[in-house]
């Protein structure tokens, strides 16, 4: 790959399409504009409703129930990689609860404190702090963002002595995050069964890789849009999710939106406590294009009044781990794709955000 400044890439990933970065995609992807673009210069799908499932039937019904479920949820994920989760018995309150301790989380650490544990790759995965505005190295997003990964949690199969104060600024909020990340990780490998069945595959070939799965918690922080925005910056620019597939508890201020494949933009915004599912670069690949990496940013709110308010958001993303091998599941059609490492392919593709020397070959 041929590097690029931080600052050269910057400047044209703020105006530029995907197709400036595309030799970083590992799996086939739409173009799009990179930035957000004021809502007038972009089209918009008003109409469009998100596919909701009740997972509960996969998790507490009979065969048929999961069979029913799978088939909804397959419909969903292959035609827009997207789709709302209810009946996921993730305590509502829990929710909301953890939406308040992202806040204060961000808020009452003083920045000296966080640039201690700034982003750093851990196997595949930058793990710690991002700045403001430091996202990415091609848009200064107006987003706080802060990646714990497995280890920073005291979970079955976590290093031991378990020690929080080495990844955690303040030690005494990852007892109250683990019982979020504990309640989504538990579907995890559900997700995965309906996935693969969904799209006719062995719904148990990931269970032995999918246990003490690898996972990142994302914890998102959006100030108010007046607290010293940059000029023209989104929320987040648009990206696809590089990992097997992502769950999102549904944020109380709106914001996200998903690129449809006709070209325009369709707003999520679902009930509070339910939980946003897609599909990330992984299973792209895994399913020969059959389950796409779909993009999606996070833009200002449409009500003016919302944006002068903290926007928080709680991402967990379900990974495999850096030494496995993705390679495209039998029964998916002829494989457009190579066997290739995790690593590999995790660094390759993020290396469009981090540098060019983020790569791993």
């Amino acid at each position: 790959m041929s590097g690029d400044s931080k600052d050269d890439k910057r400047q044209r990933g703020v105006t530029a399409s995907s197709a400036d970065f595309t030799r970083y995609d590992q799996v086939n992807k739409p173009e799009y504009h990179l930035a957000e673009s004021a809502d007038g210069a972009d089209v918009f799908d008003e109409d469009f409703e998100f596919a909701t499932c009740d997972i509960g039937r996969f998790l507490r019904g009979d065969a048929g129930d999961r069979r029913q479920f799978a088939d909804g949820l397959g419909e969903a994920m292959r035609d827009i990689g997207f789709a709302v989760l209810e009946g996921h018995g993730i305590d509502a309150a829990l929710i909301a609860r953890a939406e308040d301790w992202v806040e204060e989380f961000f808020t009452t650490t003083d920045l000296a404190h966080k640039m201690q544990f700034r982003a750093a790759r851990h196997g595949a995965v930058s793990e710690g702090y991002f700045p403001i505005e430091q996202t990415s190295d091609i848009h200064p997003d107006q987003v706080e963002g802060w990646v714990f990964g497995r280890r920073a949690f005291d979970l079955p199969g976590t290093e031991q002595p378990f020690d929080a104060s080495l990844l955690w600024p303040r030690p005494e909020f990852e007892p109250k995050f683990r019982q979020l990340v504990e309640a989504k990780s538990a579907l995890i490998l559900p997700i995965m069964r309906s996935i693969l069945m969904g799209i006719g595959v062995d719904p148990t070939l990931f269970d032995k890789r999918l246990h003490n799965a690898n996972i990142g918690s994302r914890l998102n922080y959006y100030p108010p849009l007046d607290q010293g925005a940059s000029t023209g910056a989104s929320r987040l620019l648009g990206h696809e999710d590089v990992d097997l597939f992502t769950l999102l508890p549904a944020s109380s201020i709106e914001g996200l939106q998903v690129l449809k494949r006709d070209g325009r933009w369709a707003r999520l915004s679902p009930p509070p406590g339910s939980i946003i599912l897609n599909t990330g670069d992984y299973l792209q690949r895994l399913s020969n294009d059959i389950l796409p990496s779909t993009t999606h940013r996070v833009g200002r709110p449409r009500d003016a009044s919302l944006r002068d308010k903290a926007r928080v958001s709680i991402p967990l993303a379900a990974y495999l781990r850096p030494d496995e091998m993705l390679e495209v599941l039998p029964g998916t059609g002829v494989p457009k794709y190579e066997p290739i490492k995790v690593i590999t392919f995790h660094t390759r593709t993020t290396a469009k955000f981090y540098g060019d020397d983020y790569a791993v070959e």
